[in-house]
């Protein structure tokens, strides 16, 4: 089974976006990440998932953990 049947968006808000991976819905805030903040939508969804719990967002040039996406306050952000 390829990644792509693994990990997608399912909900593209003004605040925030959710990434389902494995079965799990994961709320990322704008806040928390910013890097998706004013991105259009094709450049959202094209995220892949380069190894277990590793997500790379290839248009924007972000990579995301698991436990990042799980746990932002444990990784502030150094610069935006």
């Amino acid at each position: 089974m390829s990644s792509t049947t693994l990990v997608e968006i399912t909900h593209i808000s003004i605040d925030e976006i959710w990434l389902l991976a494995h079965q799990e819905e994961l709320f990322m805030s704008y806040e928390d990440f910013p890097w998706f903040k004013n991105q259009p939508v094709n450049t959202i969804i094209a995220v892949e998932e380069v190894s277990q719990g590793h997500f790379y967002w290839p248009k924007i040039d972000v990579d995301l953990t698991l436990e990042m996406i799980k746990h932002p306050e444990r990784f502030p952000l150094l610069a935006t």
